[in-house]
């Protein structure tokens, strides 16, 4: 493009794919995707591409793909690492994902956790959620994790079709619309879910943003939650600043009435 020669080097922001991309957006907060054949072109890439059952290939030809060929809301490969670091730490067997998107934030957890850990991710929109399974499928992680196509607000049919046991969640990445990360997680609290320990990785909470999550975890820190801020960079690119934070359970959870912080 020509403002990218004017400016002397590739500026992401300024890429024919992003463009389309932040065009789309309306689009992405009713249905959870772009829409414009970019998820169903990398999972084509990717199986034409990448050797069945290479997880740590299918990672860098996402990241490829994204940085290369269309940009991808995924957790990307800076951020990705702060997330594989926090499941390390908190070596969970059961995590719970909300927003599959194309698989990659998937790939990276289960490849951080226990050889045991089984990760469920939930998705909102069909398409996207058979993208990912094929991908998974692809890098050979289709026996560790399971897509659920819903979320979390529709009435309890997701919650009654994951229908974990009181305390038996113990990681949980936040990767999907934002306005939903709170009452989301009030959800998750409400059902019992998480025990002392369990871990809350969210991503994109300075861009696009997540107010009122992020005034919730500093509001309750050192009482409800322990969190610790991580300073990294929107998805790709290393322009626009973002945070991702990482909160462990202290216990004691209420389950405050919408609204409440």
């Amino acid at each position: 493009m020509v403002a990218n020669r004017l400016a002397g080097k590739p500026v992401p922001f300024l890429r024919w794919s992003v463009l389309r991309f932040l065009l789309s957006g309306r689009r992405l907060l009713r249905e959870g995707r772009v829409g414009d054949g970019r998820e169903e072109a990398l999972a084509r890439h990717v199986l034409a591409t990448v050797p069945a059952g290479d997880v740590d290939a299918t990672i860098a030809a996402i990241d490829d793909f994204a940085r290369h060929t269309s940009f991808l809301m995924n957790v990307g490969d800076e951020k990705g690492v702060i997330l594989e670091d926090a499941v390390r730490r908190a070596r969970p067997k059961v995590l719970l994902e909300l927003g599959a998107y194309c698989g990659y934030s998937a790939l990276r957890a289960v490849r951080a956790a226990p050889p045991d850990a089984r990760l469920y991710s939930v998705e909102i929109s069909p398409a996207n959620a058979d993208v990912a399974r094929r991908v998974w499928a692809h890098a050979g992680m289709a026996d560790r994790i399971t897509a659920v196509v819903g979320s979390i607000d529709d009435g309890g049919r997701t919650l009654d079709a994951l229908g974990f046991g009181s305390g038996t969640v113990d990681f949980v990445f936040l990767d999907h619309l934002k306005s939903a990360y709170l009452p989301d997680l009030r959800s998750i609290l409400g059902a019992g879910w998480l025990h002392p320990g369990s871990v809350v990785v969210a991503d994109n909470v300075r861009i696009p943003g997540a107010p009122d999550y992020l005034a919730y975890m500093r509001g309750h820190e050192g009482t409800l939650w322990r969190t610790t801020e991580h300073h990294a960079h929107v998805e790709y690119q290393r322009l626009l600043p973002d945070l991702v934070l990482e909160s462990s359970c202290l216990g004691g959870h209420p389950t405050p009435p919408a609204g409440a912080g």
